[in-house]
């Protein structure tokens, strides 16, 4: 007998705003290659399209983009329209802005807030919309993010932004932005092997607030950034993999299971251009851990 395929829908949902999401979606940026930006060889384009489609299918319907996710020859936006467009009614694309690279992919200064209109409607042209469902100011080390997050709450009631979200921030900068218009989603990194009391502010802030957190970086990988925490990623290795073992899961779906274990506001948004790890991505959605095995992936993340 063959087994019931897993869907995004055993995740469960969150609502963005007006927005509901199932808590599983995909990040866009393997899309364009075997690694980050012009790093790595580009990935090839039948297959970034066939994730694409396979991942609507499988009922993900929140995907997590941006206008400077590309390689030397994939841009994620222009795989997203090509695949998707016409766009279902309930397909979520967000988006960020803030960085700006290049077209040889190298990374200019951080864009000022005159110049987000114009990231904007790049976006808008990428994706082939009139409007874009979510956008992101990635903080670049601003001290003060009013003046950047003030530029997008125009675009926001000029009607080019249903929702807007933070990027990269600390508690403080919260505050400041939910003082200029609603906020509906944090993006900061997050993961077993990043620790931090700030990281976990955060998630409590957003939990109490009703706004979803969406961790970047959840999954370890090639450029999961574990430098300054290798010995807690070594213990979380050891830990995942024997959980994983137990469950008869993989250590990717027990990290993406933990992501999800940390509260009803949090989603996920694992990035695949490989068509079998998409499948295994979203029925970790399905996988329940014990209070167990939770707590001693707590007790390594603290």
């Amino acid at each position: 007998m063959v087994p019931e395929t897993i869907t995004a829908a055993a995740s469960g949902t969150l609502t963005l705003g007006d927005l509901t999401v199932r808590r599983i979606g995909l990040g866009a940026m393997r899309l364009t290659g075997n690694a980050a930006f012009h790093l790595g060889t580009p990935g090839d384009r039948a297959r970034s399209l066939a994730v694409l489609r396979r991942a609507v299918e499988l009922g993900v319907n929140h995907i997590d983009t941006a206008a400077f996710y590309f390689s030397s020859l994939r841009s994620a936006n222009e795989l997203i329209d090509t695949a998707l467009a016409p766009y279902a009614d309930d397909l979520v694309i967000a988006t960020k802005v803030g960085p700006f690279r290049e077209q040889d992919g190298s990374w200019g200064t951080a864009a000022r807030p005159d110049q987000l209109r114009g990231h904007v409607e790049e976006n808008l042209r990428q994706l082939g919309r009139d409007h874009l469902d979510l956008v992101y100011l990635r903080r670049m080390r601003q001290d003060s993010i009013a003046e950047h997050f003030g530029a997008l709450a125009e675009l926001r009631e000029a009607g080019l932004i249903r929702h807007l979200g933070v990027s990269a921030v600390e508690p403080r900068h919260l505050d400041e932005a939910s003082a200029i218009a609603p906020v509906v989603a944090v993006q900061n990194r997050y993961g077993l092997d990043t620790p931090g009391p700030q990281r976990q502010e955060l998630l409590r802030l957003c939990g109490e607030r009703g706004i979803a957190f969406v961790p970047y970086f959840s999954v370890a990988g090639e450029t999961g950034e574990r430098g300054t925490h290798e010995r807690v990623a070594a213990d979380a290795d050891a830990v995942v993999a024997e959980i994983a073992e137990a469950h008869g899961a993989g250590p990717t779906q027990v990290r993406i299971a933990w992501t999800l274990h940390q509260g009803p506001h949090v989603l996920a948004i694992p990035g695949t251009g490989d068509p079998a790890h998409l499948t295994e991505n979203i029925a970790a959605g399905a996988l329940r851990l014990s209070d167990g095995e939770l707590g001693r992936l707590n007790a390594i993340h603290q």
